[in-house]
């Protein structure tokens, strides 16, 4: 009985945990970052630190598990793999940054949402998630899918009468207001650069899955990721920002902001990340980012003072319901796949027991 609670919650509770912290932890490394920015640091010196950092505290990585006789040797293959990652996720980052100069944070993050609608149907075309609507874990996935991305689009583009109102009135009208948007945006052209962000991202988690698979050490392979990341980001940082007092970092808020990005984003997040992947799946991770605007929507008010508003409250709820029914999708097929596993294991391939469960499944979809 014990090892069945350890199991499951090693296999569901914790990996929901961790995913929802992290998500909470980006809020602030978010915040973080453009307050910097604001201050006038470049985003390719901010990328070129911050992986270097995480790779600096994952250095160890690669050598304990070079000690290790579970873990395959490291061939080509799996270099090679880790060497498309590195492409992909700092491809991503250069095209999501270049975006939003043509356009503006908002459209960045209404086409975000569509990430777990990329993964699922990556997911599929790979072979990673099943596509049978004769079953119910299948037909929960798809729809809750559906309805967490529309529910992000809600809170995106719907704002709606103000419900809590923890403004100051005479403040916001003394103080000018920040525009995070450009003054001459570009819709299509950043739209353009958003999208290619946002089926990168789908791919980076199919490519760490199936990474995951051949070589199961996350912080090795995270490793040699940021190390990647920062090489190919200086690379291109060096043509885009060719003055050298841009690469100087004063000890203020761009500093904290590239060390808290490295430890706790490229480092951390990146490595739960990928543990989750492979534990359970890119369609499982992918889920959380409409849920992010959720907790940023929820963070606001409570720790920034921010006002809420009658469509983040709709919109929450609609990507509530849509990402519990993926989850519940995710943990029906996940009972049964461990069910059948755990009969065929005591049981003998013509075992009327095996074959009556696979039949009343068959029933119950």
């Amino acid at each position: 009985m014990a090892s069945e609670r350890t199991y499951f919650f090693y296999k569901d509770v914790l990996p929901f945990a961790a995913m929802v912290t992290m998500e909470c932890t980006n809020v602030g490394l978010n915040t973080l970052y453009k307050a910097a920015t604001l201050r006038g640091m470049s985003y390719h010196v901010f990328v070129v630190y911050s992986y270097a950092v995480a790779a600096f505290l994952l250095l160890p990585a690669p050598f304990f598990s070079g000690r290790s006789s579970v873990l395959p040797p490291v061939n080509f293959s799996i270099v090679s793999k880790i060497g498309l990652l590195g492409i992909i996720g700092c491809t991503s980052q250069i095209m999501g940054y270049t975006g939003i100069i043509y356009s503006s944070p908002t459209l960045a993050s209404a086409i975000s949402n569509l990430v777990p609608a990329f993964t699922f149907i990556l997911a599929v075309i790979f072979r990673m998630e099943t596509l049978s609507f004769s079953k119910k874990s299948t037909r929960a996935k798809f729809m809750g899918t559906i309805v967490s991305v529309a529910g992000a689009f809600v809170v995106t583009l719907y704002k709606g009468p103000k419900i809590i109102d923890l403004s100051s009135s005479h403040l916001s009208s003394s103080s000018p207001k920040l525009s995070l948007g450009s003054p001459q945006p570009n819709w299509a052209i950043g739209g353009l650069f958003l999208s290619t962000e946002y089926i990168l991202v789908p791919l980076w988690y199919i490519v760490q899955t199936q990474i995951m698979k051949e070589y199961p050490s996350e912080l090795t392979v995270v490793f040699f990721y940021n190390l990647i990341v920062s090489i190919l980001a200086a690379i291109v940082g060096a043509f885009s920002e060719p003055d050298s007092s841009v690469w100087k970092i004063k000890p203020d808020i761009a500093l904290v902001s590239i060390l808290c990005s490295g430890v706790l984003g490229s480092c951390l997040n990146n490595s739960v990340h990928t543990w989750a992947l492979r534990l359970k799946g890119p369609l499982f991770v992918a889920m959380f980012k409409p849920l992010s605007i959720a907790i940023a929507v929820a963070m606001g008010v409570m720790f920034l003072g921010d006002d809420l508003y009658l469509g983040s409250v709709i919109g929450a709820t609609i990507i509530s319901i849509g990402f519990y029914t993926v989850m519940w999708g995710k943990g029906k097929e996940s009972t049964i796949k461990d069910k059948v596993i755990n009969l065929e294991s005591s049981s003998t391939p013509t075992s009327p027991l095996l074959q009556n469960y696979k039949d009343e499944d068959m029933e119950s979809r």
